[in-house]
């Protein structure tokens, strides 16, 4: 029964349905593993077992009655410490956030997911208020990859991330405003989407504006569709989420990518491309036009929109931590304490002209992607670079943002947009394909994802975790 912390989330469903082991077994084959092994890889920065194991039982109850609340209903999930969860601290990986306060709201995503029965095991680690692409804290220490624990597993939902390919939960929540659900899904070697945004409600709203996006982290693409289907439910609480569309997410899996036109673009016309990760991006691409796609190779035809991207990200940087006392401030890591300086100097012209720059380029990219389904770049320029870094060393620290140009894009434009796993360098570092769709299509691009992780096994290896 130790296995069982391997299993995806529709696999535990038909076992449970079958009553060949039930969600009390799974739940502790998941509390074991993250026993066994997190105090390496610190994934980790709440556990809540015994309260788990009280869902679990509860779950268990409804399955043996034939009363289960969804496929969902006692699979096992992990949550970003920054999305609320009723009755546990939610530190936001800061150590100006007081715990001793009431703590009385789910998040929308996490109060679908306790309707859908899912246990929740508790929290996993975040940089300070999910700044960086990478997952460190004053407060909670290094998170580490578990494909090599020397490795950051990327951020700013490296937690989920890790947590996920170490076999702790087949299900885990994450958080995007500039790649934070596909950075570490890339880095990790598991499935990561960031749905358009307004797909799933967010409450609150997250400081750094309409960049910022909720979604699935799991070990498979039809992982991330149930949960898709539970978490895109509606909550009044955000104003800015779309209409409610009742489609089931995993019905749409099956229809393959058959006459797609799909966009490759190695490099977005200006990005450096380390030539491993390229190569496998290229196998990728050959495999998905294999299966039927109409692949052209082109280039969207914008400039790096780093800096409108930066003086957005460091205005909520500003609203968000400009208003603390000097005593809070001298609490934060160090590299977001200097963002916060570099923000206090934008001006409202500034701020004002990255709005601008940015509705441009939502419009270019819908303009462009009128003659494509969908897009496809790599996840990352890069394999995992050392845990504790900010940035890799060849890129300074105040450019943090430039070592992932395919991400951040398309948080401006809003657009869904997945990483799924493409293989592994000679290494053994995890590479993602990232696939770009269409705004308001995330179908397509789950469907094309299924269709691509059918055809290969990279997301059935893991980790090789020692005690």
């Amino acid at each position: 029964m130790t296995e069982l912390n391997w299993l995806s989330a529709a696999e535990l469903a038909k076992g449970y349905g079958s009553k060949r082991f039930s969600p009390v077994e799974a739940t502790k084959a998941c509390l074991a593993q993250i026993e066994a092994y997190d105090g390496k890889i610190n994934a980790m920065c709440g556990i809540h077992a015994e309260e788990a194991l009280q869902s679990a039982k509860a779950s268990e109850a409804r399955w043996h009655k034939g009363a289960e609340l969804s496929l969902l209903d006692g699979v096992p999930a992990v949550v970003k410490d920054l999305i609320l969860v009723k009755g546990w601290p939610t530190r936001r990986g800061s150590r100006t956030v007081d715990p001793n306060q009431q703590w009385v709201h789910d998040g929308p995503s996490v109060a679908r997911l306790r309707e859908a029965g899912c246990v929740l095991l508790g929290q996993t680690t975040t940089p300070e208020f999910g700044w960086k692409g990478v997952t460190d804290s004053p407060l909670t220490g290094i998170t580490r990859n578990p494909w090599d624990l020397s490795k950051t597993p990327g951020g700013s939902s490296g937690g989920s991330s890790a947590a996920a390919a170490a076999g702790y939960a087949p299900l885990t929540l994450g958080t995007d405003g500039g790649g934070s659900i596909r950075i570490p899904a890339g880095f990790a070697g598991i499935f990561g989407h960031k749905p358009s945004y307004g797909r799933v409600p967010a409450w609150p709203l997250s400081p750094f504006g309409t960049v910022a996006h909720v979604g699935p982290m799991t070990r498979t693409v039809e992982d991330a569709a149930l949960m898709m289907n539970a978490i895109s439910k509606p909550d009044v609480r955000d104003w800015t989420s779309l209409p409610y569309d009742s489609r089931d997410f995993v019905k749409g899996l099956t229809g393959g990518v058959k006459g797609l036109r799909i966009a490759f673009s190695p490099r977005l016309g200006h990005a450096e491309v380390d030539p491993e990760i390229a190569s496998l991006i290229a196998a990728a691409v050959k495999q998905l036009a294999e299966l039927g796609a109409i692949v052209e190779e082109t280039d969207p035809g914008f400039e790096d929109p780093a800096e409108c991207f930066r003086v957005l990200w460091w205005s909520g940087v500003r609203a968000l931590l400009g208003p603390l006392p000097k005593e809070k401030r001298a609490l934060l890591d160090d590299g977001l304490a200097d963002v916060l300086e570099q923000s206090m100097s934008i001006t409202l012209e500034q701020h004002l002209d990255a709005v601008k720059a940015r509705g441009l380029l939502g419009t270019h990219m819908r303009q462009f992607m009128e003659n494509y389904n969908l897009m496809i770049t790599p996840t990352l320029p890069i394999p995992a670079f050392g845990a504790g870094l900010l940035a890799p060393e060849t890129v300074g620290p105040r450019k943090w943002v430039n070592w992932t140009p395919f991400s951040y894009p398309f948080n401006l434009t809003q657009q869904p947009a997945c990483s799924v796993p493409c293989g592994f360098t000679k290494s053994g570092l995890p590479a993602g394909l990232h696939i770009i769709g269409r705004m308001h299509d995330d179908w397509t691009v789950l469907r094309a994802a299924h269709a691509y992780q059918q055809s290969t096994s990279w997301h059935e290896r893991h980790p090789q975790l020692t005690l």
